[in-house]
């Protein structure tokens, strides 16, 4: 069957936003394709009819868990109860063509069987999402009779009511923030929950200090602040939660107040699209616009950095000079297009190529400034840092001071404190400038989010520091307002420890040294390589792209496989070489699927070729380690089956770095040994998937001195909602393993309860 018949497994995918639900979908997309993709060799066949009986009934135990959370669910119930009846329904017509010849009918039943379960799935999501939603709204309800009390009894109970609310709200966000797939999504509810952690305590002083001394003007900013931080902290958490909910798509409002864009992502856009303007030949009329807007967004974000006060002038004239740079040969690049386009002149090929070469070139020039210029300011964060806690000292000491003076001298000390805030807001003016261009050359999500954040938190809370200090100058002798300062002043320290290592764990990431973890860059010449002259480097074009499309797929879904293996070693020792051979592959096959879509690392086929050949020569490592390991099994079924897995490893090693050595002429040739590759890679990557599976089921059921030397623990899984489909065959050749994977992980889900996780999990 064509691979255009397939359903589209990137589109259900897309669509998930916890691994919970992706765990659960991946291996029913992997069934229903493996009948698929065989549906026309095996048609009638036996093993066919089993594998349809299997879905068929894991889809009845899965709609029994779903119909149970429409029981208890009111809000869901009528939505999730047709869901329930259409995936019933697609399950039985996927039996009733296994045991058929309709191919066409098998395409269509497996469409209506992925698009039931995902929508089973998501409206169960929503039910957790809903339950955080009112955990949230309960906090924020809390919030509010806090802000109203006007006595000390009733802040006293409002007060114990807001503890009991936060409390749940951590555990839910601290289940959600697991289970969520998007790093970006993560990182944010990590922030949100810091934001919410840090403020209570200052929520509590503040509040006394403003129920002490109602009058005073310092004392209620103080307050007002703290509330205003935490409600933007849940509504950023409301944020997360609602993304990619049905009716929540377009959120254009929040997510231009919780989403920025950082001038090396700018960068690196520009970059992509120059690269896919030159494997192109040219460029249209929406991808010049395109590039235009690319354009205006990198000038936009290199701001930053030329205008700030603190940027030495040969960065800032060499941060302007390169951005000219870029808009001469992008704006080279666009005639050249333009050319093309109206008159398709030949020669204007080798123009296009020279400015697509100089538009690289530059932005990669660029984006060495702009990391040079951020570095040179985040060198001295430590000791500004160091020097802002000194002046907080400082500030802390004021109300002690005022205490002792005579009265004659309180307009001396009132100077005082004001040359004090003075030198704090200057140095909170570097440090949050610092912090601004660190969220530029961030180069990850979770360090984008955390400068962001780390930026707004001192930008609110650090001025506070001054107006705590102010309350506490006007009232000397208020033990409120002392606490409340020491609270205020706790929190600087936080912020700019905060600050500090941010700084220090960009400027290590940044520094040009070799990869701390190879796998993650290509194998350097002479290193890993075997092949003794190198291929000339091409690009796939879209066309071949879309028929190695299937292939990389089932690799994705191997890679994700393999990660769910090696978080079952959740207590393992980080020296575990087995896990962290598997990681190293999945990492690799990962990026080899990216090279079937045109994305990732991976740019040309010769980049492919040498990445397969250090992921045959992992594999290789690997079957040493397990080897070793196997040693250590007591004889049994248990090691019978390690071995028979283990045994298959040479031989697609072998195959694989064959198929790599191959020479090729041509364009046609390169392409067939790309789509060889990309097999021989998936096979190895199955072999190497079940050897670990197998590695991890003999460690439990067997006990073994290698656990402790390794560190291995057993393997719990907790999850809101146990929909459960891994009592299916993993190939198309029946559903052999059922028995053995029911032996081994409990089956199918059917005593699964609502009700998740039952550790409190404290902020």
């Amino acid at each position: 069957m064509a691979a255009a018949d397939l359903p589209d497994f990137e589109a259900y995918l897309s669509k998930i936003k916890t691994h919970s639900i992706e765990k659960t979908l991946l291996p029913l997309i992997k069934q229903i394709s493996s009948l698929v993709s065989t549906r026309g060799d095996a048609a009638g066949g036996a093993a066919v009819q089993r594998v349809g009986a299997a879905v068929a009934c894991a889809v009845e135990r899965f709609v029994a868990v779903g119909e149970t959370i429409a029981d208890d669910n009111p809000d869901v119930r009528h939505s999730m109860v047709l869901a329930c009846k259409e995936a019933r329904s697609a399950g039985r017509a996927i039996e009733r063509v296994c045991s058929g010849t309709d191919g066409a009918g098998m395409v269509s039943a497996a469409r209506a069987l992925l698009a039931a379960v995902t929508r089973v799935l998501l409206l169960a999501d929503m039910v957790v999402v809903r339950q955080l939603l009112l955990a949230k709204d309960k906090v924020a309800r809390s919030l509010d009779r806090l802000e109203s009390v006007s006595n000390f009894a009733e802040f006293v109970r409002a007060f114990t009511e807001f503890g009991g609310s936060m409390v749940e709200l951590a555990r839910l966000t601290a289940e959600r923030r697991a289970d969520l797939r998007d790093e970006r999504r993560r990182a944010q509810v990590a922030a949100a929950r810091n934001v919410l952690e840090r403020s209570t305590l200052m929520l509590l002083t503040s509040s006394k200090t403003c129920l002490r001394h109602p009058g005073s003007a310092s004392a209620r900013e103080n307050r007002d602040t703290v509330f205003c931080q935490m409600r933007r902290a849940m509504d950023l958490i409301h944020y997360v939660v609602r993304d990619g909910l049905p009716g929540h798509e377009e959120q254009s409002q929040e997510a231009a107040q919780w989403e920025a864009g950082t001038a090396l992502g700018a960068l690196r856009g520009l970059t992509t699209q120059v690269r896919a303007a030159r494997a192109r030949g040219g460029a249209d009329g929406s991808r010049r616009r395109a590039l235009a807007a690319t354009l205006r967004a990198l000038v936009e974000r290199t701001h930053d950095f030329t205008d700030s006060a603190y940027t030495s002038h040969e960065h800032r004239q060499r941060i302007l000079a390169l951005a000219e740079r870029i808009a001469y040969e992008l704006e080279r690049l666009v005639s050249v297009a333009v050319s093309l386009e109206e008159q398709g002149v030949s020669g204007t090929l080798a123009a296009l190529e020279s400015a697509c070469a100089g538009a690289t070139t530059a932005a990669g020039e660029l984006e060495r400034a702009l990391i040079a210029a951020a570095r040179h300011q985040a060198r001295d964060l430590a000791s500004l840092a160091e020097q802002a806690r000194k002046i907080a000292t400082d500030l802390a000491h004021i109300g002690n001071l005022r205490r002792k003076i005579a009265s004659s001298c309180g307009e001396r000390e009132s100077e005082r404190l004001h040359n004090i805030a003075s030198q704090l807001h200057e140095q909170l003016d570097h440090i949050i400038e610092v912090c601004k261009l660190l969220r530029h050359i961030a180069m990850s999500e979770t360090l984008q989010v955390s400068a962001k954040f780390a930026e707004i938190n001192l930008r609110i809370y650090g001025p506070q520091v001054v107006t705590a200090a102010r309350t506490l100058a006007a009232h000397p002798g208020s033990a409120a307002a002392r606490e409340n300062l020491d609270v205020f002043v706790d929190m600087w320290a936080w912020l700019l420890a905060d600050a500090a290592r941010l700084a220090k764990e960009l400027l290590d990431l940044t520094d040009e040294r070799p990869d701390k973890q190879q796998y993650s860059s290509l194998p350097r010449p002479g290193k890993h390589g075997t092949t003794s002259k190198p291929l000339k480097a091409v690009r796939l074009d879209s066309d071949e792209q879309a028929k190695i499309a299937k292939s990389g797929l089932e690799m994705k879904m191997m890679s994700s496989e393999m990660d769910a293996e090696t978080e079952k070693w959740q207590g393992a020792d980080e020296n575990n070489d087995i896990v962290k051979r598997a990681k190293n592959m999945s990492s690799m096959a990962f990026a080899m699927y990216q090279f079937t879509k045109g994305e990732g690392r991976l740019n040309t086929t010769q980049d492919l070729f040498t990445q397969a050949e250090y992921f045959a020569e992992e594999a290789n490592r690997l079957y040493k380690i397990v080897r070793q390991f196997s040693y250590q099994v007591p004889a049994g079924t248990a090691k019978k089956e390690l071995l028979e897995h283990l045994d298959r490893v040479p031989t697609y090693v072998q195959q694989l770095q064959f198929t790599v050595k191959e020479p090729t002429v041509g364009r046609a040739a390169t392409f067939s040994k790309v789509d060889n590759v990309i097999q021989e890679t998936k096979h190895l990557m199955n072999v190497i998937s079940k050897v670990v599976t197998t590695c991890f089921d003999c460690a439990n059921k067997v006990p073994l001195p290698w656990e402790k030397s390794v560190g291995v623990k057993r393997h719990q899984s907790v999850a809101p909602y146990k929909l459960d489909f891994t009592g299916l065959s993993a190939g198309g050749a029946g559903a052999s393993r059922t028995a053995r994977d029911d032996e081994a992980g409990g089956g199918g889900g059917t005593d699964a309860k609502p009700g998740g996780s039952s550790s409190d999990t404290a902020m």
